[in-house]
């Protein structure tokens, strides 16, 4: 049904920081950083940028909206959150672990990156 992810950043190099631990931790690679200055990540078969906003206007953080990875287990999981609380990102809900519900048994571990965009691990047990 997805094509691609995007956020918007307000520092391009802060945001790299993060993006290339969180996905090097799940077994990416760095970005790729196009002559606009967006970086592309392409992983697992889907694709995740990071651009600055084309109109020039401060990037902010959707409210509502979370964009959700999909894990192999949940050490991967744990892998990707502690990358990044160690590279900017910020810890929120609660703390990484299984949650029951409509959907079943899932593994979530969720951050909020620099620019306040929220971000969640995901594993379906």
């Amino acid at each position: 049904m997805y094509s691609h992810n995007m956020v918007g950043s307000n520092d391009i190099a802060k945001s790299k920081t993060f993006y290339d631990a969180t996905f090097k931790a799940i077994g990416g690679n760095e970005a790729i950083q196009d002559d606009k200055g967006r970086l592309i990540y392409m992983h697992g078969g889907g694709v995740f940028l990071v651009t600055p906003p084309i109109d020039g206007q401060p990037a902010t953080a959707g409210n509502g909206c979370t964009i959700g990875f999909a894990m192999d287990d949940p050490e991967q999981a744990n892998a990707w959150h502690a990358a990044g609380v160690a590279n900017g990102g910020t810890a929120i809900e609660d703390p990484p672990g299984v949650r029951e519900g409509g959907m079943g048994a899932l593994y979530l571990a969720y951050l909020r990156d620099p620019d306040g965009n929220k971000l969640c691990a995901l594993k379906r047990m």
